[in-house]
């Protein structure tokens, strides 16, 4: 759908192409009728929340590096899911019966987004660790804003000012600062090989999954990812089985379960919604710069947590993604107009 069609169907009119909503046929009459969300408001709200999201995943990189030893790449990422989905049973198992009529009727969807979003694209960036370096992997990670931005024009023809081109530009100059530790020469050794290629598939895969948040079933937010973590978890039980056969599966211990449970409710469960929310706030192209914080953050935790010094380079790297993400919000845009926030029948948001 294009921009104009969305603002006509929601009775707002605007200048620019807004941040893309989902179709006017499923958003909710109610929704029509409350007045606009100012962007400022959308813009203060979403960036507590994606700030959060990345300091999540970058927790979510040091606990992998404790994982070797507790437990095995794929149970982990069953694990994972499947604390996941126990929580929300016990927690939002009214919200989600209420729903789940809409998520029966899109269930390919929900399919296709919790199985490449979740557990291929988890499954792909540990094997891909196998293979190739911790510097290639920070790397292509943060690639995906770049990818983010070159799908949404390829399929929605997304307008891209030159704010975002210079804001992805001076991120990722900030992320390869914080992974190569300010040594270029580093990048002049790079090998790529075979971990290279699905670090970048998986890469690609999330940068999908970005894409399609925007255009979810009208549907409570909540309810909408419990059935992605299901989808996420049923999805992995087969590369468990193969992980058990080739006999590599290392079974948690009290470490081990201490290691599954933190990337359950804080990367899997938290970040999850946060970015969900994120990206329905102010857009995908926008929220995915945030996605280069985490190697920034995650040269911080490695300091408060394993003790790694924090010197220059890291704080070049931290300044440089900020000022990208600043650079993206600031040069070559207006003040973008406030849209009519589409919301899921019954007034159900996600946090």
């Amino acid at each position: 759908m294009t921009w104009r069609r969305a603002a006509s169907c929601s009775g707002t009119r605007t200048s620019v192409p807004p941040v893309p909503v989902r179709r006017c046929a499923a958003v909710s009459s109610a929704a029509a009728e409350r007045p606009p969300v100012p962007a400022p408001v959308r813009t203060a709200a979403a960036y507590p929340l994606l700030t959060l999201t990345a300091l999540l995943w970058a927790g979510n990189a040091v606990a992998g590096r404790w994982a070797p030893g507790h437990v095995s790449p794929q149970a982990i990422t069953s694990l994972r899911w499947g604390v996941v989905c126990v929580v929300l049973g016990l927690l939002a198992r009214r919200r989600i019966s209420a729903d789940w009529s809409g998520i029966r009727s899109h269930w390919r969807l929900v399919l296709l987004m919790g199985g490449l979003g979740y557990t291929a694209f988890n499954s792909l960036f540990y094997a891909a660790g196998t293979y190739t370096s911790a510097i290639n992997l920070a790397l292509f990670q943060g690639s995906i804003p770049v990818l983010v931005i070159l799908l949404n024009y390829a399929l929605y023809r997304t307008a891209v000012t030159p704010g975002q081109v210079v804001g992805v530009l001076v991120t990722l100059v900030g992320a390869t600062v914080a992974a190569t530790h300010g040594d270029w020469h580093v990048l002049a050794t790079l090998d790529f090989n075979r971990g290279d290629v699905l670090v970048f598939i998986a890469c690609l895969l999330y940068a999908g999954y970005t894409l399609a948040l925007p255009h979810r079933p009208a549907i409570s937010g909540l309810t909408f990812f419990a059935a992605m973590a299901l989808m996420a978890f049923l999805t992995s039980l087969p590369l468990l089985a193969v992980e058990a056969a080739a006999g590599r599966l290392i079974w948690p211990g009290a470490q081990g379960w201490a290691i599954v449970v933190f990337v359950a409710l804080g990367p899997s469960l938290a970040a999850q919604l946060f970015f969900m929310r994120g990206v329905e706030l102010i857009g995908p192209n926008r929220a995915g710069l945030f996605v280069n914080l985490v190697p920034i953050f995650g040269a911080g935790l490695a300091v408060l947590v394993v003790g790694e010094p924090f010197g220059i380079n890291e704080a070049l790297a931290l300044a440089l993604v900020l000022g990208g993400i600043f650079c993206a919000e600031r040069l070559g845009r207006g003040a973008p107009p406030a849209i009519a926030e589409p919301a899921a029948p019954r007034d159900r948001r996600t946090p």
